[in-house]
C-alpha cells in the first residue's frame, strides 16, 4: 500500500503527479477545515498555503507532514514528502 496523501483541491497537476507515482492521494477540499478527514491517516496533506490560517491548518497538531505547495514544483512536493515520511514510498 502506497504512501496516503491529502492534496488541497486546487493541486490537480500535483495530484496527478502523485496519483501516477504510486501514491494514494484524496482531494482536500478548501472548506473542510479537516472536519471530514482525520489528518493523522495521511502521511502528508499538501495546500495551497492560501487557506492555511482559514482551514485551521496553522494551528493543527498532528503527525503528518503539512506542507505548503506555493513556488513548489510536483517533483518538489514528492522530494518533500520522501524527506519527511523516510523515503520509502511503501512506507
Amino acid at each position: 500500500m502506497g504512501k496516503k496523501i491529502a492534496v488541497e483541491s486546487q493541486l490537480s497537476n500535483v495530484k496527478r503527479y502523485l496519483s501516477n507515482k504510486g501514491y494514494d492521494v484524496i482531494n482536500l477540499e478548501q472548506n473542510s477545515n479537516l472536519s471530514g478527514i482525520r489528518v493523522d491517516d495521511y502521511d502528508a496533506v499538501v495546500i495551497t498555503g492560501q487557506h492555511k490560517d482559514m482551514l485551521g491548518y496553522e494551528n493543527t497538531h498532528t503527525k503528518s507532514r503539512i506542507i505548503d505547495a506555493t513556488g513548489m514544483t510536483p517533483e518538489d512536493i514528492e522530494s518533500e514528502i520522501r524527506r519527511s515520511t523516510g523515503g520509502d514510498l511503501n512506507g
